[in-house]
């Protein structure tokens, strides 16, 4: 069975991307409301604790200093890791 955050995920890019058609978003809008929740499919918090932790630390590290990240994303990575401690 498919990872219901990543497709979710997919869904919710497709909604951002310009390259897709008006039908195609419409499709994911439908999908996320009727089908997913409206894409909350589960806290990062619980997401998080399945995962080796030294991964998502390393991963919020490399978000820390990944000049195409916005400073919103980088100050989210900052307060998880943080937490982490």
């Amino acid at each position: 069975m498919s990872n219901l955050g990543n497709v979710a995920g997919g869904h919710k890019a497709n909604l951002n991307n310009p390259n897709t058609s008006e039908e195609s978003k419409q499709h994911s809008r439908e999908v996320l409301e009727q089908e997913l929740d409206g894409g909350n499919v589960g806290s990062r918090a619980d997401a998080d604790e399945n995962k080796n932790p030294n991964n998502v630390a390393g991963g919020l590290k490399a978000t820390l200093k990944n000049p195409n990240v916005s400073q919103e994303a980088k100050d989210s990575a900052k307060e998880r890791l943080e937490g982490m401690n």
